[in-house]
């Protein structure tokens, strides 16, 4: 049966009547059009069509040197398998097509050359694309493949890029990859500039995190020495001369994006929860001895919250471990390295790594003497405390979980955190980066390579203040960094 609804004509620019809060012709106006109404969608179709037929081709012709191909790309004899990584094929495939080639000296005339499976195609081939298709193919192997930043992002149909090595800004149409990033994100691709689109023909398939921006400006400064002796900007035809160059720094962030981050203590040492028991003869005995660990605090202030029988006789006392100032942050005036805790006849302590543990023993041996006996010690690592930890809340029925929401951080205890990161943020900026070549972030602002690396650092920053585990509790003041090194907003 007919609809009896009478809908009123939506214009272009109006907004969907679907209720996305975009344009009309930015949501469903382009899913009505066919094929041949878009040019994006005409060059997904020809571009998808010849991807296919010279995979086939590179199959058929070269299916025993893929192997080779994928050592080449990578740059090493070793690379991990190449079905390892489903998703860098987006990235190794073009390369593998128009690219590769392990017979081609390096590039000295004008014009690139395509490489050798591309070579073979064109011989065989060529006469049988459409010329969008013979099009798409010239452009894959002429353009040369950059690392762009993310200006603006429309996800689901396109993105405002800018070259960070060359320069110059470009609107792209990419409907999948602009659905999974966002603004000053970092993509290692190639654009497809065709007369009534522009699009990316290849993207890796990681989004580089702004933070690490620092290597990609590393890349443009070493680039500019190479032609600094021509008197003349970057061009594209040197983005293809040290295309490989390029890939390296491009694989450098993607395997070092891969390696799980090493978590470590303010002194420096990898984590590891130690947990160590001691049979000892006296807790008051055994507090004296060792209340002086508690650096900074008097014992009279230890014992207010100590567990003493009727008579005054201490039973049980909880206390931290600390040491004056900070290896890692000159603006701590102490470090905790550990807790202590004394219930009758037993010591525990609590410490989180190796060397924390070798050093509180020996400690406690050394003031306890003959009064302090070991009696074993209990270590796991961040990710067997994890494990144990899922192991344990699958059991628990979701009904019978604690609600998170339900506890409160102290709220003295909360801002005590807030200003101590607020002090570190403000000592941040004098402080001397390996990142920045040895400049602080106050030196690095005032040149454009370095405040560009500093600008992404901060971006990385305001991006982990805007997550809620991190904004319920700490938020991070990155505006007031911004304050303090004239930065704009």
């Amino acid at each position: 049966m007919a609809s009896l609804v009478h809908h009123a004509k939506v214009g272009r620019n109006d907004p969907c009547p679907c209720g996305s809060n975009k344009k009309y012709k930015r949501c469903c106006l382009s899913s009505q059009h066919s094929f041949e109404d878009s040019p994006w969608q005409r060059q997904r179709v020809a571009s998808d069509n010849l991807t296919d037929d010279l995979m086939a081709f590179a199959r058929k012709r070269f299916g025993n040197e893929i192997l080779e191909a994928w050592m080449d790309f990578n740059q090493t004899d070793v690379p991990p398998p190449i079905g390892e990584d489903f998703s860098e094929g987006q990235i190794f495939f073009p390369y593998l097509l128009f690219d590769w080639n392990p017979h081609q000296p390096a590039l000295r005339s004008k014009r690139p050359k395509p490489g050798l499976i591309a070579q073979e195609y064109i011989l065989v081939k060529s006469r049988k694309l459409s010329d969008l298709e013979g099009l798409i193919l010239s452009l894959s192997i002429a353009q040369p493949v950059s690392f762009y930043e993310v200006l603006r992002c429309d996800p689901g149909h396109g993105m405002l890029l800018r070259d960070i090595l060359i320069g110059g800004e470009v609107e792209v149409e990419e409907h999948k990859g602009s659905q999974h990033v966002r603004k000053g994100d970092i993509l290692y691709g190639q654009l497809c500039p065709l007369p009534d689109v522009i699009t990316l023909s290849r993207m890796a398939p990681l989004a580089i995190l702004p933070g690490k921006k620092a290597a990609v400006v590393a890349l443009r400064a070493q680039l500019r020495r190479k032609i600094a002796k021509q008197e003349r900007e970057l061009t594209a035809l040197d983005l293809i001369r040290y295309r490989e160059m390029i890939r390296a720094v491009y694989l450098d962030i993607r395997d070092g994006l891969r390696v799980p981050p090493r978590l470590q203590n303010t002194d420096g040492d990898p984590l590891a929860f130690h947990t160590l028991t001691f049979e000892i003869g006296s807790p008051q005995v055994a507090f004296d001895a060792l209340a002086s660990l508690a650096w900074g605090e008097s014992k009279e202030d230890l014992l207010d919250g100590a567990e003493t029988a009727a008579d005054g006789v201490l039973l049980g006392i909880s206390f931290d471990w600390r040491q004056k100032g900070n290896a890692m942050h000159k603006t701590w005036d102490n470090t905790i390295l550990g807790h202590l805790k004394i219930a009758g006849r037993t010591l525990t302590v609590e410490v989180n790594s190796a060397q924390r543990a070798r050093r509180i023993r020996e400690e406690i041996e050394q003031r306890l003497g003959i009064l302090g006996r070991h009696r074993g010690t209990v270590s796991q690592t961040p990710e067997q405390m994890m494990a144990t930890r899922k192991q344990t809340n699958n059991s628990i029925p979701s009904s019978a979980k604690p609600n998170e929401d339900k506890y409160d951080v102290e709220p003295e205890a909360l801002e005590a955190v807030r200003a101590n990161m607020r002090r570190e943020m403000e000592a941040w900026v004098d402080l001397k980066l390996p990142i920045l070549g040895g400049r602080t972030p106050r030196q690095a602002v005032q040149d454009p390579d370095g405040r560009e690396i500093v600008e992404g650092i901060l971006l990385d920053w305001e991006r982990s203040a805007a997550q809620p585990s991190m904004a319920k509790f700490l938020e991070p003041d990155v505006a007031m960094i911004r304050r303090l090194l004239h930065l704009q907003s």
